[in-house]
């Protein structure tokens, strides 16, 4: 079940590093608050006429991942998105500490090393930061947001079954974006509503069950340690369908971020029978 569980986690990660170039090939043409809220409304439809209404909790994370998406979305039009992109990442360290006080679910050493390896590998793919502006605070309370929602997604699918989690989860996410959306841009066309639909397809209703049905099998601390793939995933289809190109360093990044998630999927047995081997 816990290779099937991160098998499902891995897969959800690739997707929304696809995510990002796609998005950003239609994202010229319409206001980021308009396509988020087309994706929702999208994936709230779906959602509903498969999986039903949902419950108070998919309410909860909704409010929770709307906010973040807005945060987000604000800051990265007053910073830069390569500043977006590593402080949004610092919701991998961020998540074991909510994880401990939520779930009492504390990191093994290998985490944390795994964590600041993580964050060193990131900060290198996204060339650093040389200054902090109000756009870096809205996107660190994203982080802040995005942390609470993987630890609350565990926490929350233990009390309740996954499928009530989306719907109205959803629902909320779009109702936030079509008001932070109200005066800007709505032009719709094939393409914007195809990316949205595959968005709302995989890297949302899919992306959700997985996590709700996955991450309380691995655990918060290891589910975040599988996501710090993301941004590598979007850096080669951003590469692939982009022409992007990396620098040494971005590729030192890129291996130093695969490293630490290939240390989260290690069963721990083996690094208990390593360090039994040590001591002798």
């Amino acid at each position: 079940m816990k290779i099937v569980a991160i098998v499902n986690l891995l897969l959800v990660t690739l997707i929304w590093g696809l995510t990002f170039p796609i998005q950003k090939m239609v994202l010229v043409d319409i206001s980021p608050f308009a396509y988020n809220a087309i994706r929702f409304w999208i994936a709230t439809l779906l959602s509903f006429f498969v999986f039903g209404k949902g419950n108070k909790y998919g309410l909860i994370l909704g409010v929770v991942l709307g906010v973040s998406y807005a945060a987000q979305t604000w800051g990265l039009t007053l910073t830069t998105s390569s500043k977006s992109g590593f402080i949004t990442a610092f919701y991998i360290v961020l998540i074991p500490i909510f994880s401990y006080f939520i779930e009492k679910e504390k990191p093994t050493k290998v985490q944390i090393f795994s964590f600041l390896i993580a964050m060193i590998g990131e900060y290198l793919l996204s060339g650093g930061i040389n200054s902090i502006n109000f756009g870096d605070v809205l996107t660190f309370f994203c982080a802040i947001l995005y942390a609470l929602h993987v630890v609350l997604v565990t926490e929350f699918s233990k009390k309740s079954p996954e499928k009530d989690l989306l719907t109205s989860q959803f629902l909320m996410v779009a109702v936030l974006n079509s008001l932070f959306g109200l005066n800007q841009s709505w032009k719709i066309d094939v393409k914007i509503f195809s990316v949205a639909l595959f968005t709302a397809i995989f890297a949302t209703i899919y992306a959700l069950i997985a996590q709700a049905k996955y991450q309380k099998v691995v655990g918060s601390n290891t589910s975040a340690l599988i996501f710090v793939g993301e941004p590598v995933f979007a850096t080669i289809f951003s590469i692939i369908l982009l022409s992007e190109r990396l620098d040494m360093l971005q590729i030192f990044g890129v291996v130093l971020t695969m490293f630490a998630l290939m240390l989260s999927i290690i069963p721990e047995k083996y690094f208990r029978n390593f360090y039994r081997h040590v001591e002798k």
